[in-house]
């Protein structure tokens, strides 16, 4: 008799493969684009831009758009410098963004965490029978401000793994710390946010499993 496979391995599988897949194409574009290929360079900003501009959406709120395309000016001014694969250029297209998000907020003299109140959570639905009923109710703007209103250490690393769709050490080498201490932060910070929509009963596995599809789902 053959196993049965659960329906979270299932999705977990086809994430992988679909993740795999982005990032070989990625990584030949950035390639094209090196050698002076537009249209490659297109294509690695269609690919990395939507995870880069809900990462910092979830830095800078409303100034996400304006700080995505300063970043963008640079990454494409130091393109000739960088050398990798797919992976690696979302994480160093990610390390630019992450400085051109905390330089203007320190023009902006604010935190780099703005807060979500007691009413973000109001305004959510009730406790449900699963975690993928509650989080897949959300649009991706709720799921953002609800990230940002994260400790900074939870929400980067949230978003990070999540939106941006960083692994482990890409995440640690981004943020400066040690990969088990983003591990942590981004395990503590799921299990936040799945309390605050009322389904925090359920296996750690399915809340980190449930609120990445919330997060990395387009509008």
């Amino acid at each position: 008799m053959k196993p049965v496979r659960s329906r979270t391995g299932l999705g977990q599988a086809r994430q992988t493969r679909r993740a795999t897949t982005y990032d070989e194409e990625l990584g030949a574009a950035v390639s094209r684009a090196q050698d002076g290929d537009e249209a490659g360079f297109a294509m690695a900003y269609r690919i990395v831009q939507p995870g880069l501009l809900g990462y910092l959406h979830g830095l800078v709120g409303g100034d996400a758009e304006d700080v995505a395309s300063d970043a963008w000016l640079e990454i494409a001014r130091d393109l000739g410098r960088f050398k990798g694969d797919g992976p690696g250029f979302r994480g160093w297209t990610t390390t630019i963004a992450r400085h051109r998000a905390l330089d203007h907020l320190r023009r902006q003299r604010v935190r780099p965490r703005a807060g979500g109140t007691e009413q973000d959570v109001l305004n959510l639905p009730g406790p449900q029978n699963t975690h993928d009923q509650a989080l897949e109710s959300l649009s991706t703007e709720q799921a953002l401000e609800l990230v940002r209103g994260l400790p900074r250490d939870q929400a980067e690393a949230v978003l990070l793994r999540v939106v941006v769709g960083l692994d482990g050490p890409a995440a640690a080498r981004v943020l400066g710390k040690r990969p088990g201490a983003v591990r942590t932060a981004a395990h503590r910070g799921l299990k936040r946010l799945a309390r605050q929509l009322g389904v925090g009963g359920e296996a750690d596995e399915g809340v980190t499993d449930g609120a990445s599809r919330t997060l990395g789902k387009s509008k």
